[in-house]
């Protein structure tokens, strides 16, 4: 009987400044370093090969960056794992993250790992499936399930999505410690005003058209929110089907989706500085790849009055590609680099704010998430 052979592990060695791209895929996750050029990249990985990690992020608040990361293992289920030295080992907080017996749950999967505010730096929220939120108020050594979401009378209704029942965006407001927003699919946008212990809808405005009442009280199939870091009570919002805007902090949405082939999609984030945001449009729920087989990001930098397409150095021809949720991201230099990876394996970069585009890499498993962090900032 031949024992498994598993992938050997290239780790890598980043310095202060470096630029680091973290991917998750079906497969594990991967490290791609490079410094402030970002011109040549190093790769590391596979870490946790063979599980699917959708969630990985690090966190430089501290001057790290701290990794973390939600691999699923088929024998023991997901779990949360943390990294101080880049990859090269990996604990567990001491008390893992899991559903308190009474909620008679377990943890499916997790989607999405934040850190909370600037100011905050303890403070720490993992989005799971299936959908709530927990709370870490000492860097992740402990977890607590918010009860004022678990307990919103509305949950015992929510519905899965195609993706399952997932709260997979956690955007803590960045002036105010109570202020906290979170989408779920299929749900909505909810908030909440005095830090978790109560919770309301917000997403006025956003259409489910797959619905017989396209306004219901709840029931919207929210793929992702993102928030305008040049101005915090702005948010963007790639709905199952349609494109929004807020200007206030999420309590009324605005269809943006003019100058776009599709209002499907998944991918969105924005520009750390310049109230930019980005978007890669798919054809439809039915055909969930690039219309008209382009591969194509685009750009507004108008707050979605207009839309740009960028395509320098991306194939036009022959490329039915998929990105989800999170599998677009921004950095922090000067001018911003912008990443995303595809279902196909591949991760294109461009380092100056999408106006050109390389292939970084080709040939990794299904991409499902895609974040930055900077070491040392």
């Amino acid at each position: 009987m031949h024992r498994p052979r598993m992938p050997k592990t290239r780790h890598i060695e980043p310095r202060r400044g470096d630029v680091l791209v973290l991917v998750g895929t079906m497969k594990g996750a991967f490290l791609l370093r490079s410094d402030g050029q970002r011109t040549a990249w190093e790769l590391g990985g596979p870490f946790f090969p063979g599980q699917p990690v959708y969630a990985f992020n690090g966190d430089d608040r501290a001057g790290g960056p701290t990794l973390w990361a939600g691999p699923e293992s088929p024998y023991y289920g997901a779990s949360l794992r943390r990294s101080d030295d880049f990859g090269r080992t990996w604990s567990e907080p001491k008390q893992p993250l899991r559903f308190p017996k009474s909620t008679r749950a377990s943890l499916k999967r997790i989607w999405q790992i934040r850190p909370g505010r600037p100011q905050e730096p303890d403070r720490l929220y993992c989005g799971v499936e299936p959908a709530a939120l927990f709370a870490s108020s000492n860097r992740g050594e402990s977890w607590e399930l918010v009860r004022g979401l678990w307990n919103h009378p509305h949950r015992k209704r929510w519905s899965p999505g195609g993706g399952g029942l997932c709260l997979h965006t956690i955007l803590p407001h960045p002036a105010s410690r109570d202020k906290l927003l979170v989408a779920v699919s299929t749900a909505g946008v909810y908030r909440s005003d005095d830090g978790g212990r109560s919770w309301r809808t917000s997403h006025k405005g956003v259409r489910a058209q797959f619905l017989p009442d396209p306004h219901p009280p709840f029931g919207q199939c929210v793929h992702k929110v993102v928030r305008d870091p040049a101005r915090p009570d702005r948010l963007f919002l790639q709905n199952h089907w349609g494109l929004y805007r807020s200007d206030d902090d999420g309590l009324t949405w605005k269809d943006i989706a003019r100058g776009v082939p599709s209002d499907f999609g998944f991918a969105l984030d924005a520009h750390p500085r310049q109230g930019t945001a980005y978007i890669v449009p798919l054809e439809s729920d039915q055909f969930r790849c690039t219309p008209d087989a382009r591969l194509r990001v685009y750009r507004t930098a108008t707050a979605a009055r207009s839309w740009r397409a960028l395509t320098a150095g991306l194939p036009q021809q022959d490329a039915l590609e998929t990105v989800l949720r999170d599998g677009l991201a921004t950095d922090r230099v000067e001018p911003a680099g912008v990443y995303f990876g595809t279902r196909s394996g591949r991760l294109y970069a461009s380092r100056d704010e999408g106006d050109s585009w390389r292939l970084l890499r080709e040939g990794l498993p299904p991409i499902v998430s895609v974040k930055t962090t900077i070491v040392g900032a």
